[in-house]
């Protein structure tokens, strides 16, 4: 099986760009040929194990599995993540959440202690552990699985963080305090799921994407009254949303007695962030 080839199977699973992208990034990561080498015909000098391992991963894709899974990983903020069915996928969209806990991570510059609450491939707390050497990170996940996902990543990554198995709908706290608390929590109603690509609902765990109906905002509220009672003074909550429900948890958020909330657009002009503030800046 050549790239050409291969590109043809795909093609009734994606369009042809799709195809070719997807194409040219599973011969990359199998047979470790760049689109120079295919251009020029090594593709064509593949040794049986390679063979059998894209004609594997053909079927696995044209099956609907999303390529990040069928190969075990997806890069977020330039680094490398493995990632799995315990997990969802890391979305770009997410690292503009990161990038803005960064900024005033930076700003700030004062050592700071942060939590990713549903913390999946740990691809959050990871890359925040990352870019401010001052913070202590802990991440949570109420799945054994991802946090062993998670905690691989870091090791590979050489990240220090803390990972802990706990329920932000049940866990009460325990003393401890937060500067910063992050969170990409599941927030899309289950009327959307037909909505949905086919390789997302199929594949990606359920437990990380959907809310009730009736209770689109579970998440958001035991979050928001978590962060009240832990965040220092002046500490700061982000959260991703979906972009129907922005403004709806900024109003929450303001409900619950956070002093000020505002929103951030994602990479597609969507508002899709939100940041509360535990108590105005003096």
């Amino acid at each position: 099986m050549d790239y050409h080839t291969l590109q043809q199977r795909l093609t009734g699973r994606y369009t042809e760009r799709e195809a070719q992208a997807v194409a040219r990034l599973v011969l990359e990561n199998v047979c470790g040929l760049s689109f120079a080498d295919v251009c020029a015909g090594k593709d064509r000098q593949l040794l049986p194990h390679q063979q059998a391992r894209l004609q594997e991963i053909a079927s696995r894709l044209c099956g609907g599995e999303p390529v990040q899974y069928v190969l075990g990983e997806e890069w977020f903020a330039g680094r490398r993540f493995e990632v799995n069915p315990s997990v969802l996928i890391p979305r770009p969209e997410t690292e503009a959440l990161c990038e803005w806990i960064g900024e005033e991570g930076e700003r700030n510059g004062a050592p700071c202690a942060i939590l990713d609450i549903g913390t999946g491939s740990g691809c959050i707390a990871i890359t925040l552990s990352k870019a401010l050497s001052h913070a202590t990170v802990e991440g949570w996940d109420i799945s054994d699985a991802a946090l062993h996902t998670a905690a691989r990543n870091a090791e590979s990554l050489q990240a220090d963080v803390t990972w802990h198995c706990r329920d932000i709908l049940t866990w009460q706290p325990q003393g401890e305090k937060w500067d910063i608390i992050v969170s990409n929590p599941p927030y899309i109603p289950q009327h959307e799921r037909e909505e949905m690509e086919e390789n997302v609902v199929d594949f990606e765990p359920a437990s990380a994407l959907f809310v009730p109906d009736e209770e689109p905002l579970l998440f958001y509220r035991a979050i928001g009254r978590y962060a009240l009672l832990t965040l220092k003074d002046n500490g700061q909550l982000f959260v991703e949303t979906h972009s129907r429900q922005a403004q709806a948890v900024a109003a929450l958020f303001s409900e619950l007695g956070f002093a000020h909330t505002d929103l951030r657009n994602d990479i597609f002009g969507l508002p899709r962030m939100v940041r509360a503030t535990s108590r105005h800046s003096e």
